[in-house]
């Protein structure tokens, strides 16, 4: 496979020479080969594609669809190795994680293909009609979610597979039958292409249009700002920033015909531990919180930034132990300048804040070109952490931040004045979760996901996950970016009511030729219309 520095697009217009290069975060040193810019010409250019290949992409039976996505998986795997090669280059990341993340990457499209080949996704729902009934004869009424058209997707700079080009929002668009425009994060353009290339090979291969799939460059805002309010772009799917992730929102809301923004930002991921667990197991507990903030060098949207430690036994080794894990720790580097430059400055601003204790810090890297950045431990008490809301931000680095409760009543008073977050997670006994229902109830209304003695670094692709939270960790808290619920971002219900048979969708003529799940007259079943059990 061979990069060209230029935008997966037919025809590529030439009216835009800005270039720039991605940079190896290990040394500074730009990467081969120089990158290309699209131009707003090609916005438009892939829109109208998008919307073109929407005629008939859209209406896909999902057997096809499967075909599709279980293509691009087989072609990412069987060019694994030149992917893993380039994406530490670009991301410094080591090829071990990577390898993990390109088979998440992979695992998650067969997952999509396995859920729209079966078909009952589409929720089916049947109120068969009753011209006989009085006072007013019932009609026939019949519903399914359709896809919304063109969707633009976001690369992320975390995760160069899992969530860009080929990554979670790229495959529920596609498996919903919605055409995508990924505009590839600037950090590793290298590695969007190589996969932007393995996703058009698939389109070639499958007899599908260009439009169902293209891949614009920049390494500004224009061609993301243009893409969002082209006309023709019925959704947007992001990861990254709160900065971004609003800006992209207002952009989304802001148009004459406002579309959704499913915008996933990050969050500070609390994790409270209790007194008894505390008392029991402190060690265990410190060493699966390292593990977890120190992760992809703290690289992660499920990062643990906050945690609410108990006052009394067991908190004088909890904090030994994870001062000795982090003093020992090497410098590692960061994904970009940009990134490095804001940890250093948040981790800067925290040192100054007198009422936030530094507890430990690793020795910095040597004199180096890279993006090196080390592990840092801090900590303060309650009531000073509830006086200042700017210590719950996120900041997007290997540390974490102790805070020291006193009683149960506190640490309900911390839960209640938490934003929303991606996670929560309770470190408890059995008879401290008994006694913890109070406290699980808050936490289900502040985070998506609530994990018991665990860590939310790791997030398992499946069909129950849930990837998501109150804003301000997403822009809909309703839905999910991970599992198969994801699709449903991309989709909207459909009424179709005294239709004749052969104008139906396939998934709701009453013969239920495809032997989906359906909702028939308030009852799920399979059967066709009509028959007799």
């Amino acid at each position: 496979m061979k990069l060209s520095g230029l935008s997966l697009l037919e025809p590529l217009s030439d009216s835009n020479t800005s270039v720039f290069s991605a940079v190896n975060p290990a040394n500074g040193e730009a990467l081969e080969p120089q990158f290309h810019s699209a131009s707003l010409r090609d916005v438009d250019t892939a829109a109208r594609l998008a919307e073109d290949a929407f005629q008939s992409y859209g209406k896909l039976p999902g057997k096809q669809k499967a075909i599709l996505l279980r293509q691009i998986a087989s072609g990412m795997d069987a060019v694994t190795e030149e992917l893993i090669a380039r994406a530490h280059l670009e991301t410094g990341l080591p090829p071990k994680r990577l390898k993990v993340e390109t088979t998440r990457t992979t695992n998650q499209l067969r997952m999509f293909a396995q859920f729209v080949e079966e078909g009952s996704w589409v929720s089916a729902k049947i109120d068969v009609g009753d011209p006989s009934r009085l006072p007013m004869p019932k009609p026939d009424i019949r519903s399914m979610v359709r896809p919304l058209g063109p969707v633009a997707v976001f690369g992320a700079s975390n995760f160069p597979f899992a969530y860009s080009v080929a990554g979670g929002d790229t495959a529920s668009a596609l498996a919903g039958g919605n055409p995508v425009i990924v505009k590839a994060h600037p950090s590793h353009p290298g590695t969007s292409e190589l996969v932007g290339q393995v996703i058009s090979q698939c389109l070639r291969d499958c007899n599908l249009p260009a439009g169902v799939f293209s891949l614009l460059f920049d390494a500004g805002n224009e061609i993301g700002t243009a893409l969002v309010q082209h006309p023709l772009v019925k959704a947007v799917g992001f990861t990254g920033s709160q900065s971004g992730g609003k800006a992209l929102m207002h952009l989304a809301a802001s148009r004459p015909e406002p579309i959704p923004c499913f915008a996933e930002m990050g969050s500070s991921n609390p994790v409270f531990i209790t007194p008894q667990a505390l008392a029991t197991r402190s060690e265990n507990i410190a060493t699966g919180l390292f593990e977890s903030f120190t992760s992809s060098v703290g690289q992660m949207c499920t990062k643990p930034g906050i945690v609410f430690l108990p006052n009394g036994r067991g908190k004088q080794a909890f904090i030994e132990k994870l001062q000795n894990l982090v003093s020992q720790t090497p410098a590692a580097p960061m994904l970009n300048a940009n990134i490095c430059s804001r940890f250093g400055n948040a981790t800067a601003e925290r040192k100054q804040q007198k009422k936030v204790h530094l507890l430990a810090e690793a020795k910095p890297a040597p004199a180096e070109n890279g993006f090196y950045a080390v592990p840092v431990l801090y900590e303060v008490d309650a009531e000073n952490w509830l006086q200042s809301p700017e210590l719950a931000q996120e900041v997007f680095g290997p540390t974490t931040l102790l805070v020291s409760y006193s009683d149960t009543a506190q640490l309900l008073e911390i839960a209640q004045n938490l934003e929303g977050h991606l996670t929560a997670a309770l470190h408890a006994t059995e008879d401290d979760l008994a006694a913890m229902e109070q406290l699980m109830s808050v936490l289900e209304r502040k985070a998506g996901r609530v994990i018991v003695n665990g860590f939310p670094t790791g997030v398992e692709v499946c069909h129950a996950m849930v990837h998501g939270g109150p804003f301000p960790a997403t822009s809909d808290g309703r839905s999910t970016s991970v599992g198969s619920q994801a699709i449903y971002r991309f989709t909207r219900p459909v009424c179709y009511q005294a239709f004749p048979q052969q104008s139906l969708p396939m998934e709701l003529r009453d013969e239920n030729p495809l032997g989906i799940l359906r909702l028939v007259n308030g009852e799920y079943t399979r059967s066709r219309i009509g028959a007799t059990d």
